[in-house]
């Protein structure tokens, strides 16, 4: 494809050349001979591209675009005025349009996108939609799967994917479409069928700066949905009103509240699984699900509203949410102990509380909670979950999460006012946090280690090593059993 049939639509000032382009690069490191180099402009994220113009040429780039005047060499240059969303829709030329050949639907919201997405792929499943699907966890192509580095990638990758859904068959993709997905316009360009809202809690200050502009971020995912989209939407939610305000998509509004399209009328979890009965459209639905928790119900009903809203059979919805377990989301971890280990991915305050909320009720003894909060994101929100913790937790065990770039005992001294005097150790190392919690469990206690779920490493002082909650744990039970 020429460069040129790369930049319709897109506001620019072309200098000399139409090379042939190969693929599309936003870090130098990654440039092959004949890319594109996407300059992208300085985001809390990542830095500044334009700085690095110079070593994608030598790398090979035949093309550069840039916001301003840089260094192309002999490569050709193109200046616009947001790269952001030129490699948005330069992505989606570069590789044919693949999203309008699929049934998209978006998950947004601060808790329960994973689970709720997992749901949905898996009802999509059985509709032998052949779904793909793009999240926190993984990314699955039809039968090839990819570790997820970001929730929702930058558009040349999130393109690539969906190319690679195609050209495997794939009907039907769910994505995880995050605040910062929204924000840095990863995700223009895509036509959902529907999109489904979760709830909107305290997250992402860091980046968002006020709660308003980390809702208007998430509303773009409504605002741009075409007038016979789906909305499907938490009426339980405060912000649901407000995210909804310039949505001209058909609603479905799901919760407890009665105007909700599809209501839910009664729940009871425990530790072997969940049921739900949910008045719907099409009549009462009795659900049967191995997630546990009563949060579970909401992101259930919203994936029954996806289903139904899409035309899927009731019963085939029932079957398909039956099994569907999602790595990291109060996973237990069974090594012949006579107390509960569970594991989570909960790292913001509203997260925290649920899980706390739920393993409180399966505790019958002792609730001991292992948390951190990350580095270089939202410190107001760590007295709040210090808080949170020493509400519902017997003890806390106070330890690092992710801490990147900033101290961990910096991070832990942010977290203590909020636990204050409630019963609380204090450990920096998360391996040695976690130890302890298992070593003063007794029968009928209950562990629950926070923040990390499904990650498989921890990035302390920028370094990233392998550490993952659960097999750590499972080491650990293991000598003590």
């Amino acid at each position: 494809m020429r460069l040129r049939d790369l930049l319709v639509d897109i506001p620019h000032h072309a200098c000399g050349g139409n090379p042939a382009i190969g693929g599309i690069a936003t870090h130098s490191g990654r440039v092959r001979e004949g890319d594109v180099f996407v300059a992208l402009s300085a985001d809390v994220d990542f830095a500044d591209r334009h700085p690095f113009v110079p070593q994608a040429v030598r790398a090979g780039a035949g093309a550069v675009v840039a916001e301003r005047e840089v260094d192309a060499g002999d490569a050709a240059f193109v200046q616009t005025t947001d790269t952001h969303r030129a490699l948005a829709h330069m992505a989606r030329r570069f590789y044919g349009c693949p999203s309008d050949a699929l049934q998209m639907i978006g998950v947004t919201g601060t808790n329960g996108k994973t689970s709720t997405a997992y749901l949905i792929y898996a009802v999509l499943a059985a509709a032998e939609l052949m779904p793909g699907l793009i999240g926190t966890i993984e990314h699955r192509l039809g039968a090839e799967r990819e570790e997820s580095n970001n929730s929702t990638p930058q558009a040349h990758d999130l393109h690539r994917m969906f190319r690679a859904m195609v050209d495997a068959g794939c009907q039907s993709a769910v994505m995880e479409v995050t605040s910062h997905g929204l924000s840095q316009n990863r995700v223009l360009g895509i036509d959902y069928a529907a999109a489904a809202f979760t709830n909107l809690t305290r997250d992402h200050l860091d980046y968002h700066d006020t709660p308003s502009a980390y809702l208007a971020a998430k509303a773009r995912l409504f605002d741009d949905l075409r007038p016979e989209a789906y909305a499907i939407v938490n009426a339980d939610d405060e912000a649901c009103g407000a995210l909804i305000e310039k949505c001209s998509a058909r609603l479905w509004r799901y919760g407890r509240s009665s105007d909700a399209t599809v209501r839910i009328v009664d729940g009871q979890t425990s530790r072997r699984g969940t049921r739900l009965c949910l008045q719907t459209p099409v009549g009462e639905m009795d659900l049967e699900l191995a997630l546990r928790g009563e949060f579970q119900f909401y992101n259930a009903a919203a994936a029954v509203s996806a289903g139904l809203a899409l035309g899927i059979d009731p019963p085939l919805i029932a079957d398909a949410l039956r099994e569907v377990r999602v790595p990291g989301r109060f996973e237990g971890i069974d090594c012949g102990q006579d107390f509960g280990v569970f594991v989570d991915y909960a790292h913001a305050p509203d997260g925290l509380k649920n899980v706390l909320q739920t393993a409180r009720a399966y505790a019958d003894g002792r609730l001991i909670c292992v948390f951190g909060c990350g580095g270089d994101r939202d410190r107001g929100k760590r007295p709040t979950m210090g808080a949170l913790a020493a509400q519902w937790a017997d003890l806390s065990v106070v330890t690092s999460d992710n801490p990147r770039t900033e101290d961990p005992d910096a991070i832990i001294a942010d977290i203590l006012p909020g636990v204050d005097k409630a019963p609380h150790l204090v450990e920096p190392d998360r391996r040695r946090a976690i130890e302890k919690a298992i070593a003063v469990a007794r029968a009928g206690d209950l562990v629950l280690i926070a923040g990390k779920g499904h990650e498989n490493y921890q990035e302390v002082h920028g370094v990233k090593t392998p550490f993952d909650d659960r097999e750590v744990a499972r080491e650990i039970l293991r000598w003590k059993v």
